[in-house]
């Protein structure tokens, strides 16, 4: 027995020294790779040793989430290569002797050009590919030059604007718009009036977000588009300033500005523009009721005067090697005045006039943010754990006024005086934003990192509505109490999350649960109605990759998403716009749940990287758009939840490269939707199957200049009573660096052909409606850029967050 445990124990001992033995010719290197300009963790760059004679790889790893990696490698002089799509490759010789071998930070350049390098003429990649997101680099894309932020997103892939300037991704409109990481209270009832007081000279690039994971706010079905604005980190006074003009009366200017000193680094920017924009529509709409006129023929056309300022500073205090303070404070104003004139025709069965109503309206609007907040980053050690804490406040103030003069028909077209009416209606409106957090990092020295975070979100909105009309008798204007009203809505949202993340050789995964408290609260002044709705949800998030090869990989996620009925859509208000086609909030609208999932395939080559996503969503609860009919043929619009809606999607994206100077985006999105309404009536039910495809290149002429093109498809979109036509367009843009390459001269169109024109059919078991709506989108722009300073950029000093980093 003895002599068998002797044995035993030799064994054991030779197991365990020979990995010893091993070890002892080995090395082990590790160290963190980063954006060499922001700071920012470059998930999935590749680290590879190379034999310095034939170039063949030793040995090497793809760092994680967090851009860090380790790997053993044989001892001896090598050559070092970094490498992250979109970026310029990083060598260096390297001396591996044996133990450990830390590299630290190793940083890598986007290859955008400075005033103190080489000029290169090749292009720059606007796009790369994360985990969990897209980042497209738009600093630089000649199509966004003199055009706001909504117009900018409009050429990206996999995003669609509708009629109403709504944004959808992937076929969703229940997309969550962040400004640096942060959801945002600007006033508007549309998403398309918040983008457009984001010049797109004031950003820097744009994240979609298309399945969150648990670190994000559970809100928004359809994914987070988050913008980043511009903020630069570079040593010494830099910055820029830009000016550019558009057909029919389009102006922008601005700057923006960075000092940067070894302990602070300042930064501020301002920009102005003014936009004369038309917009046009025609409708017919054929009711099935025999009380009132079969047919109504209506058409608008308006004119939107625009103007807004933008301003934004800060400062982030290096106070130590481990601790950055940083506070920021941004301005936002803007005016708008609107003229629109409606036709409003009442028709016959042999689409003979009956009567004719011409209402006028005149809108004067004005609104004013003001957004502050404090960051504080504390680096605990060497190791990566890290604490992160922010607090902000927004407060939003909007005044907007609409007069109206209604004048009426006779069928042979001869006013009646007696009927005209005379009405102002104005639609104040005050918010509130409150949000603070704190988050926590805690890598583990045998691999595998803990996130963890509270945040609380509070948000206060009071709209209300005045709606007088003039007593043609008396010359006195008086209130109608049934459209006059007031909506106090509250929301708080108290949020902690977990995350785990780890890899085990080809494997990488990460795993999260988030926890949220949500309190809203709606008081309706006309009924004297309190409406509350408290509940707690949890929402969990899981995301596993594994690499098949060298920049090869494949991707499996789920998480699910809450979306949650905004006070625009909960507000008792009517709107009085057009009293033919309004519009009238659910104050017991219920929030809708999503289970997403996406399976993804990534692989690059030299010139090319392919990804595709098949993605599934399965929304219960689904908020949705319904019209019906009145009694004096009067469309209103309103809320309703569904049953479910189902979607399932292909997404694909190839970017490629023929040689240096051309680069293009070829993406495709083909999906099928149903929505599924029977809870509210027998076969109210919808389907289709439709499809986007964007094309965005670059080519660089050596010597002469850049031209950047744009062009997209999309089918037929389904509703719950109809479908929207196809639409399509192009558009181009070029751009010339001049002084030295100080400066850059651009010129694009937008929207070439003219094409981008709005087709919805609406089917109904009361009645059916085509329109056709239009807005001004043909622009030509042109555009001048100044650089100026151009010091190159601190190393190794990540920048501060402002809320705009994913927690």
């Amino acid at each position: 027995m003895f002599q068998e445990n002797k044995i035993l124990f030799s064994l054991i001992l030779i197991v365990y020294c020979l990995p010893m033995v091993s070890l002892a010719q080995e090395t082990t290197v590790s160290g963190r790779v980063r954006d060499a300009e922001t700071g920012k963790a470059l998930e999935f760059a590749n680290v590879a040793v190379m034999d310095p004679g034939d170039s063949s790889i030793v040995a090497g790893a793809t760092a994680d989430f967090e851009g860090r990696f380790s790997f053993s490698s044989k001892n001896g002089q090598f050559l070092l290569r970094v490498g992250y799509i979109g970026y310029a490759l990083k060598f260096e010789e390297i001396n591996l002797e044996g133990g450990d071998k830390n590299l630290g930070n190793l940083t890598l350049t986007s290859g955008e050009q400075t005033l103190d390098e080489v000029t290169v003429t090749g292009v720059t990649s606007m796009f790369e590919s994360d985990i969990d997101k897209r980042t497209y680099n738009v600093e630089n894309s000649i199509l966004a030059e003199g055009a706001t932020a909504s117009e900018l997103l409009n050429t990206l892939p996999s995003i669609q604007m509708d009629e109403d300037g709504g944004i959808s991704m992937r076929g969703s409109g229940n997309v969550l718009i962040y400004i640096n990481g942060r959801p945002t209270n600007l006033s508007s009832e549309e998403t398309e009036n918040i983008l457009a007081q984001f010049p797109a000279n004031s950003i820097k690039s744009v994240e979609l977000i298309t399945n969150p994971s648990s670190r994000y706010d559970a809100q928004g079905v359809g994914g987070i588009i988050n913008i980043i604005l511009k903020k630069d980190q570079k040593i010494g006074l830099n910055g820029q300033v830009n000016l550019s003009a558009g057909t029919r009366d389009k102006y922008q200017a601005g700057f923006n500005m960075n000092y940067g000193g070894e302990k602070v680094n300042y930064f501020a920017s301002y920009n102005y523009q003014y936009r004369d924009l038309w917009e046009e529509s025609e409708s017919l709409r054929r009711s099935l009721d025999p009380n009132v006129s079969p047919f109504l023929d209506q058409d608008f056309n308006t004119r939107n005067w625009n103007q807004g300022h933008l301003a934004r500073a800060g400062f982030d205090y290096h106070i130590n090697e481990k601790i950055t303070w940083g506070t920021y404070g941004q301005f936002n104003y803007s005016l708008r005045d609107r003229r629109r004139i409606y036709n409003q025709r009442h028709q016959d069965m042999g689409r003979n006039l009956d009567s004719l109503f011409v209402r006028t309206l005149t809108e004067d609007q004005f609104s004013r943010n003001i957004e502050v907040g404090t960051t504080l980053d504390y680096d605990i050690d060497t190791l990566g754990q890290k604490l992160y804490g922010s607090v902000s406040y927004a407060n939003n103030f909007q005044r907007r006024v609409e007069f109206f003069d209604q004048l009426y028909f006779d069928n042979n077209r001869q006013e009646i005086p007696g009927k005209r009416q005379d009405q102002i209606y104005g639609r104040p409106l005050e918010s509130d934003l409150f949000i603070a957090q704190v988050d926590y990092t805690k890598p583990f020295s045998g691999g595998g990192q803990l996130e963890a975070g509270l945040k609380t979100t509070l948000s206060y909105f009071r709209p209300a509505q005045t709606f007088d009309q003039l007593n043609l008798e008396t010359g006195e204007y008086v209130q109608n109490d049934t459209i006059a009203n007031r909506f106090d809505f509250e929301e708080l949202v108290y949020a902690g999350y977990a995350i785990y993340r780890n890899k085990f050789g080809r494997m990488a995964f990460q795993g999260g649960l988030r926890a949220e408290q949500t309190n809203t609260t709606g008081y309706d002044y006309n009924s004297d109605s309190t409406y509350i709705n408290n509940y707690f949800n949890l929402f969990p998030s899981l995301y596993v990759t594994y690499e098949l090869g060298d920049q090869e990989e494949l991707l499996v996620n789920y998480s699910r998403r809450i979306n949650r009925p905004t006070w625009t859509q909960l507000g008792p208000f009517y709107n009085a716009q057009d009293l033919l086609n309004t519009r009238f909030g659910n104050p017991v609208l219920r929030p809708e749940f999503t289970d997403s999932y996406e399976l993804g395939y990534n692989k690059g080559w030299e010139n090319l990287l392919f990804t595709g996503t098949v993605y599934h969503r399965r929304t219960t609860d689904a908020m949705t758009r319904i019209i019906s009919l009145l009694e004096n043929n009067a469309a209103v619009q309103y809320w309703e939840n569904v049953s479910v809606r189902r979607d399932l999607g292909l997404e694909l994206i190839n970017q490629f490269e023929l040689g240096s100077n051309f680069d293009a985006t070829l993406s495709g999105n083909f999906f099928y939707s149903e929505v599924d309404g029977q809870n509210l009536r027998e076969n109210f039910f919808n389907s289709n199957f439709t499809w986007t495809v964007t094309l965005l290149s670059n080519w660089v002429i050596p010597d002469l200049f850049n031209v950047q093109l744009m062009a997209d498809y999309r089918g037929p979109i389904v509703l719950p009573q109809g479908e929207i036509d196809p639409i399509y367009g192009v558009n181009l843009g070029i751009r010339k660096e001049v002084l030295n390459n100080r400066a850059t001269v651009s010129l694009n169109v937008s929207d070439i052909f003219n094409t981008r024109v709005f087709r919805i059919r609406t089917d109904d078991i009361e009645f059916s409606q085509m329109r056709f709506f239009n807005r001004e989108t043909r622009i030509g722009t042109l555009s001048f850029t100044y650089r100026f300073g151009g010091f190159k950029s601190k190393e190794d000093k990540p920048s501060v967050r402002y809320s705009d980093d994913p927690f």
